[in-house]
């Protein structure tokens, strides 16, 4: 991910790792996002939290996956450390980009000058 996504790592100051539910890291034990966003070389800011357990996306429509993280981020208290910085926010897997949405926009309420996003990998959804 250093590798692939060096043009976006090099603009951003400051990484945030997509959170999961509590109970959802407590049944895996890890967060993958957490994980990957540590490999990357910038600070990583826990800014997030997730307010609420969501149905796994993989499961669901395009629109369906809209619905389900609308609102189900917040600001943690290190959010303030993305105010005026360029943040890279970080997710294992894109496939509609309604988490990464959800989340880029809490990270601009909190005052984030932009952010940009990087991820394990793109999902595709339909094949030519």
């Amino acid at each position: 991910m250093a590798q692939r996504g060096a043009e976006i790592l090099a603009r951003g100051e400051l990484a945030v790792p997509v959170p999961l539910h509590r109970s959802r890291t407590r049944e895996r034990g890890f967060n993958q996002s957490d994980d990957l966003a540590r490999g990357l070389g910038l600070p990583v800011v826990r800014a997030l939290w997730r307010t609420r357990r969501t149905a796994v996306q993989a499961d669901l429509s395009a629109a369906d996956r809209l619905v389900n993280v609308t609102g189900a981020f917040a600001a943690r208290r290190g959010a303030r450390l993305v105010e005026r910085r360029v943040v890279v926010l970080v997710d294992d897997v894109s496939t509609t980009g309604a988490t990464l949405n959800a989340c880029a926009a809490v990270l601009r309420e909190c005052g984030a000058v932009s952010v940009l996003a990087l991820t394990a990998a793109r999902a595709v959804t339909k094949w030519p």
